[in-house]
């Protein structure tokens, strides 16, 4: 009774629903319009027999229908049917398996277990098709607070630099640019359409000296990651806590409590820290002192503090990038499995796919 009761009370696993296009072998609704003219009134003008590919269907009835006003005619393909010789139903589990990992032949080894033969090459393409429905239906939906990083993923022979833009709402990739994230231009240019189409208005990044140029130039809100910052800062201070005199170790700590606290007027306190700390004289062409240092942190930190704590008065903003960098994470495992892109549209559309997860 005891093992019964504490089986009770465990947590229920997650279910994953995948809502899959509806296939009929028949259709019983007639045309609404005609595709040429808009006319409502037809004629039925036979029926033939489609040959498609398909889990359950071999074939389909298809109407053809004749326009009483322009004397086209046409067909009127059942629900999850079209032009393809593959249905819809097909074509977004050929996608699916993909993405959970599957290659490309692997995919369609599954398929013909299945008793449908598709090709590798059918598995690209409806891969391909799933990407290209994911950025158009993403093109003009509006995000406030957009994600970006970059990543360096094997394509056509060498490593090469993207850019990922993630909408931080849903956690879903906008779009993925051929950017080296370090040239403050390249990524201006590609980012000014995006902001200017989806009405952004914050961005999440790293402490990369490009994002912050861009966000000023484009009047962006800016919010840096607070990973990167502890984790880069917190280096820092490590090393100067055993280089400083032990006189100036008291700053070092401060500067660590307000890393750690994150304080809205911590930018006033390091630059009040800063005018202390002296300047040394130093011989020409000789490095840095640890004082010399610890104030050029100092004035790095006071001049960068209002983009490390935006989320204070931006509620829905994050005080990290984690979204960017999960959806990179994917993209990055199945630009592995893949063994490197060959073009950059194989590219653009695998690192959305991938990147959007099953969702």
């Amino acid at each position: 009774m005891k093992l019964y009761q504490q089986h009770l009370e465990r947590p229920a696993m997650p279910t994953v629903t995948l809502r899959l296009p509806n296939v009929k072998e028949e259709t019983d609704e007639r045309p609404k319009k005609c595709p040429h003219c808009d006319g409502e009134i037809f004629q039925r003008w036979g029926a033939v027999k489609k040959p498609v590919k398909d889990t359950i269907f071999h074939t389909v009835k298809v109407y053809r229908y004749h326009c009483c006003s322009c004397r086209h005619s046409f067909r009127h393909y059942p629900a999850g049917i079209d032009r393809a010789n593959q249905t819809q139903r097909l074509r977004k589990l050929a996608a699916l398996g993909w993405v959970l990992g599957l290659s490309l032949r692997g995919a369609a080894i599954l398929f013909a277990a299945f008793g449908v033969d598709i090709s590798h090459m059918s598995v690209w393409r409806d891969t391909q098709e799933e990407a290209l429905k994911l950025r158009r239906a993403r093109m003009w939906q509006p995000v406030r607070v957009l994600g970006l990083d970059g990543a360096y993923v094997r394509g056509w022979g060498e490593t090469q630099p993207v850019l990922v833009a993630v909408d931080l709402g849903n956690g879903k990739p906008i779009t993925v640019g051929y950017v080296n994230e370090y040239d403050p231009q390249a990524v201006r240019k590609w980012l000014e359409p995006l902001v200017q189409r989806l009405g952004v208005s914050v961005i999440v990044s790293d402490d990369l000296h490009s994002y912050r140029i861009v966000a000023q130039q484009l009047d962006l809100e800016h919010q840096v990651c607070q990973f990167h910052v502890r984790r880069w800062v917190g280096r820092t201070l490590r090393q100067l806590h055993k280089k400083v005199p032990e006189e100036w170790l008291w700053v070092v700590e401060e500067v660590q409590q307000m890393i750690a606290e994150l304080p809205q007027d911590g930018s006033s306190r390091l630059f009040e820290l800063w005018k202390q700390v002296g300047v040394q004289k130093r011989v020409r062409d000789q490095p840095r002192t640890p004082l010399d240092q610890l104030r050029n942190l100092l004035i790095r930190l006071s001049e960068s503090w209002k983009s490390y704590c935006t989320f204070y008065y931006q509620p829905e903003v994050p005080w990290t990038n984690n979204g960017t960098e999960q959806a990179i994470g994917r993209m990055k495992v199945r630009g592995k499995s893949v063994r490197g892109y060959k073009t950059w549209e194989g590219m653009q559309a695998g690192l959305m796919l991938s990147g959007n997860g099953i969702a």
